[in-house]
């Protein structure tokens, strides 16, 4: 497809006023704090993947309200650590996946866990992780599932989710927890955009780099009105039959949005972007960079879409970490 958004030019200046409740900080830190009873001990079990140059970890720690979730921690086997350690958070619908889909890093030298998703890993990734003790994962719906308010919204409990992760990760002695990077794309860099800004106000050694890849959750409000596509069309045709409720769903998207916690969020960030993505819009994923706190850069593909730099982009991630936690 053509592109469709703003001109690269507008795009790198493109600054749009945050929609932000008044009480957006006091509502994460209300979150955060009624969840620490919940950290617990997490348990890494190893298992047999046949890859004899690894270590490969089943990991099961409490995420929200110390609901059990599942991870996958790769190391290499013959270098002694602590190492520095890359954090992944999945795209909209996926899981953890498979063990072998995550050798990459490791092969590299660094240590990977990899964070399943509550109720999703149906789509595009096998996933482990049931929402609240419901029936396990399932395929889309994620957008609106308590949606009326920000206290039952679903982001709620997958964001502090992914808190816990980081100090998961940073509990293994393997792991050198002051060399971090937390990492996803899509759905993955929305989430990666939360735990920067919220590891920050509860973690005492809070990651070093994020990478946020073409990130979803993203200035909301204009994606529903540029785009079509899933996973944003859950919301537009949510709203299409409950009609009066279009403030009370932007309300508690706004507890949520990428471009909020950006504006908190001050590690170091590489960002990417496809000016042909129309499943996360090029003007929403320049929103959240141009707002981010932290120093920052841009990687564009001008002739990608959702699928932006692929293994180009996955060239860029080493020498970001690299450049994060060797230096």
């Amino acid at each position: 497809m053509p592109q469709f958004d703003l001109p690269l030019s507008e795009l790198r200046t493109y600054l749009p006023q945050r929609e932000e409740p008044a009480d957006f900080d006091g509502f994460w830190d209300r979150t955060l704090a009624a969840q620490r009873p919940y950290v617990a001990a997490p348990r890494f079990e190893e298992v047999d993947a046949g890859y004899t140059q690894l270590v490969t970890e089943d990991v099961t720690f409490a995420g929200y309200d110390g609901e059990p979730i599942k991870a996958w921690l790769l190391t290499p086997r013959h270098l002694t650590g602590p190492l520095p350690t890359v954090i992944t958070y999945i795209g909209y619908g996926g899981g953890r996946g498979l063990l072998g889909e995550w050798t990459g890093l490791p092969s590299a030298g660094f240590a990977h866990f990899v964070m399943d998703l509550r109720g999703q890993g149906s789509g595009h990734r096998t996933g482990d992780t049931t929402d609240g003790g419901f029936a396990g994962p399932h395929l889309g719906g994620f957008m609106t599932l308590g949606i009326s308010s920000p206290d039952s919204y679903y982001y709620r409990r997958l964001f502090v989710d992914a808190v816990h992760a980081v100090e998961a990760a940073q509990a293994h002695p393997a792991v050198d927890p002051s060399r971090v990077v937390i990492s996803g794309g899509s759905q993955g860099g929305g989430i990666t955009l939360a735990a920067a800004a919220l590891t920050q106000r509860v973690n005492d050694v809070p990651p070093v780099g994020a990478i946020v890849d073409v990130p979803f959750l993203a200035h909301m409000r204009r994606a529903t009105e540029i785009v079509d596509t899933a996973p944003y069309s859950e919301i537009a045709r949510y709203l299409g039959t409950r009609r009066n409720d279009v403030e009370t769903v932007f309300r508690t998207l706004s507890y949520f949005d990428g471009v909020n916690f950006a504006a908190r969020a001050t590690m170091p960030a590489m960002f990417s972007v496809g000016l042909l993505d129309a499943v996360c819009p090029p003007s929403c994923v320049f929103a959240a960079h141009n707002h981010y706190a932290g120093p920052k850069r841009m990687k564009v593909y001008p002739y990608n879409g959702h699928e932006q730099g692929g293994a180009f982009q996955d060239v860029e991630h080493l020498a970001f970490i690299n450049e994060q936690v060797r230096t």
